[in-house]
Formats: structure tokens, C-alpha cells, sequence
């Protein structure tokens, strides 16, 4: 499977957690950096198991 790069950032409230390079909105939250990457990558999967490998965008050259 093709590797994503995931971003996670620290915000007062808590860690937000995105991948790129995904079409329509993928996104995890938690109060640690550890919960926030495994809810990202748990909505990832449910969500490439949704829309399928199409929401991939393709690399440039």
C-alpha cells in the first residue's frame, strides 16, 4: 500500500491529526499525539474502505 504522510499538530485544546494527499476530509483528535495519529489512521481506513484507492491522489513526477 502506498505510504501517506500524515501531519499532526499540537493546539491548546488538544492534537489534530490529517493525512495528505486524500480527497475529502480525514481528520483525528485527541488529547495526546499517540491517540490522535491511531484515530486518524482509523478514519483513514474506514474511509479508503468507503470511497476505495480513488481518494489517492496521484503523485506528480
Amino acid at each position: 500500500m502506498k505510504q501517506i504522510k500524515i501531519i499532526i499538530e499540537k493546539h491548546p485544546d488538544g492534537y489534530i491529526a490529517y493525512p495528505l494527499g486524500i480527497q475529502g476530509v480525514v481528520v483525528g483528535e485527541s488529547d495526546t499525539y499517540e491517540e490522535a495519529l491511531t484515530d486518524v489512521q482509523s478514519a483513514l481506513r474506514c474511509h479508503l474502505e468507503v470511497f476505495g484507492k480513488d481518494i489517492l491522489e496521484e503523485e506528480s513526477p
